[in-house]
């Protein structure tokens, strides 16, 4: 019985499934075509990591400042991607441009939080415990692992997953919720579904509850792996083009998921590489256009699967670059920054103050919108968890239409 319980473990996929209990029942269900929440919201956040320049993302080019303090990393103004007559988009960001022409684009401007860090991981654990002050370091959960142990549980299902192989961050961790790994689909694939259906077989003459917990996982495992794979050679809708990044094969993850009747509510991807601080202009160009084109792909598929209503992605940073240029041609750690909100159902253009490049705080930006009343939209209005409290004052943002 050891060695088999060895082999068992060595099949590490079917740990995976079979720690979802409803796997096979969500995924059964959506193979033949039958959601059993069509109610239920979706979040996805992706976490820019590094420190976004927003202001090379969303330009101010009719800000004096932003040519008094940006000569070599100043984008010329006939290349961006207009908002309106004083705003643009960096030139990169076509996708963008293009979700906010069908108003599935949200922009908070100027998002941070009272005496900013420029630290990268207590920011970071700022953003990730929406807890400001000393006590943040010793915080053991996050903002959405609380978000989750405030909900009510809808299934048996993760109520948090990470897509990637990053550490999972400390906004998925929880006192009681569920938060799990996948680096992939074919994380969720049997490596050797021949070798465990003869494991299976060989224990069916034992009558002890670890033999039969084999024996059921085992069973659940083959028969849930079969029908994700279905679901994964049958590819996306034809509208959506995912790009071949990481993030945007991350993406096509999370939404294979979601159409194969996964119920977990919160998905995370981490996007890395925007510490900026040297040769910034091609580097950031090629983040900003694999964010938002992963983005756009995700929300063509899901829309042509009918979910769009049920999703909403989220994109942020722990904080911003310096105004003003450094001699590498890069920008060094700054404060606010934009937060991103894409899909149907958010409040599409630019919400908030757009802060300005000649009235800075020591070289940065000030903040003119609270991180934390982004969250508190978040979680109410869209996630429906009206018992928890991230900002010390009611959010006023109105991130969603109603």
């Amino acid at each position: 019985m050891k060695t088999n319980r060895r082999r068992f473990l060595g099949q590490s996929s079917a740990v995976v499934l079979g720690a979802m209990p409803s796997l096979v029942s969500r995924a059964v269900m959506a193979d033949e075509g039958t959601r059993s929440d069509q109610n239920s919201k979706i979040l996805v956040v992706i976490q820019m990591s590094g420190g976004n320049d927003g202001i090379n993302t969303i330009v101010p080019y009719a800000d004096a400042g932003y040519a008094k303090h940006r000569k070599k990393l100043r984008l010329p103004t006939d290349r961006l991607l207009k908002i309106d007559d004083s705003i643009g988009f960096h030139p990169s960001m076509r996708s963008a441009a293009d979700l906010l022409e069908q108003c599935k684009l949200g922009i908070v401007q100027g998002v941070g939080y009272p005496n900013p860090s420029r630290s990268h991981d207590t920011s970071m654990a700022i953003w990730h415990s929406a807890r400001v002050g000393g006590e943040v370091m010793l915080r053991s959960h996050g903002w959405l692992g609380m978000a989750m142990d405030t909900a009510c549980k809808k299934s048996d299902d993760p109520e948090m997953i990470l897509v990637g192989d990053e550490s999972q961050p400390l906004a998925i961790q929880s006192r009681r919720s569920t938060a799990v790994t996948l680096s992939s689909l074919t994380d969720l694939r049997l490596r050797y579904p021949a070798d465990a259906q003869r494991i299976t077989k060989s224990d069916q003459a034992s009558e002890s509850s670890l033999a039969q917990f084999v024996d059921q996982t085992m069973q659940n495992a083959i028969a849930t792996a079969s029908v994700l794979e279905r679901n994964i050679e049958g590819g996306t809708d034809g509208s959506a083009k995912y790009p071949s990044t990481r993030l945007g094969q991350r993406m096509q993850t999370i939404s294979t998921m979601i159409k194969s009747g996964f119920q977990t509510p919160i998905y995370y991807a981490i996007q890395s590489g925007y510490d900026t601080h040297a040769a910034q202009l091609p580097s950031h160009s090629r983040l900003l256009r694999e964010l938002f084109d992963a983005t756009k792909a995700f929300l063509d598929d899901v829309e042509a699967s009918g979910l769009c209503d049920q999703v909403c992605v989220m994109g942020f940073s722990e904080f911003g670059r310096r105004v003003a240029e450094n001699n590498s041609e890069g920008t060094d750690h700054g404060a606010a920054g934009p937060v991103f909100l894409a899909g149907s159902r958010v409040r599409s253009g630019l919400i908030g103050t757009t802060p300005e490049l000649n009235d800075l705080n020591d070289g940065d930006l000030k903040m003119s919108t609270d991180f934390r009343n982004v969250y508190q939209d978040v979680a109410q209005a869209w996630l429906g968890i009206v018992g928890l409290q991230c900002a010390e004052s009611p959010s006023s943002l109105k991130l969603f239409d109603a």
